[in-house]
């Protein structure tokens, strides 16, 4: 293990409660990377996710995210493994009676942010990333699809994780504001960030080629390109 891989998963097994949905399970990220994780409804790519945040826990095989060993977490570990992991949601999940400030302002607190001014900073820093410095004090509803999109990415860029997991960020997206979304999450890899992204939308990704890991039948399957990939298989 370098020391610039961020996740390293080896012989692990994938439940789903008590349904075996991924087996054999072995990948390593690097910093910086950016993967697509794909595959049909079912097939194990959330429930992969759900694994690596902690949701769902690593009953065989090993794991290391950020240094923190998924088979061995206790439970007040999790809180620290989620400070450096970045989430970002298909239907947003965003407080909807409170202004954008407010929204991120409620993710710093619960996660031990106490000084008002360097609160201030902070959203005002990851807003002027994702191109949204002067919409803090709009609500959810005034805001359009990609810039609910936008602020989710803020909220996940707000204690610098070191990893962003985002699945179907661009589900609920047209495809130009799609695209818009991915030059951001690019930019975002670019800075070192590992991003793992779970999608259907396969436009997106041959529009953007990156890494692509393939949940079939059970098991993970690399395919080093886009050009590799019967997309109509993939198809419900």
């Amino acid at each position: 293990m370098s020391l610039d891989t961020i996740i390293e998963i080896k012989n692990a097994s994938i439940f789903q409660n008590d349904s075996l949905v991924l087996s054999d399970v072995n990948l390593q990220v690097e910093k910086g990377e950016f993967i697509y994780l794909i595959g049909k409804v079912g097939s194990g790519k959330s429930s992969l996710v759900k694994t690596l945040n902690a949701e769902l826990p690593l009953k065989i095989g090993s794991a290391v995210v950020v240094g923190i060993e998924l088979e061995k977490i206790k439970r007040k570990q999790i809180p620290l493994l989620r400070r450096k992991l970045g989430i970002v949601f298909q239907d947003f999940q965003l407080l909807s009676d409170r202004s954008v400030y407010d929204n991120l302002q409620f993710t710093l607190r619960a996660t031990g942010w106490k000084n008002k001014t360097e609160i201030k900073q902070r959203i005002s820093e990851v807003l002027e990333k994702v191109g949204l410095k002067y919409k803090d004090y709009k609500l959810p509803h005034q805001l359009s699809g990609g810039e609910q999109q936008r602020v989710v990415i803020a909220r996940a860029l707000l204690n610098n994780p070191e990893i962003i997991l985002a699945d179907e960020p661009t589900g609920n997206l047209d495809p130009e504001t799609s695209e818009d979304i991915m030059r951001l999450l690019f930019e975002i890899s670019k800075t070192g960030r590992a991003i793992i992204m779970a999608t259907h939308n396969y436009g997106i990704l041959k529009k953007f080629p990156a890494r692509t890991i393939k949940c079939e039948k059970g098991q993970l399957n690399e395919s080093q390109h886009t050009s590799e990939i019967d997309f109509d298989s993939l198809m419900e």
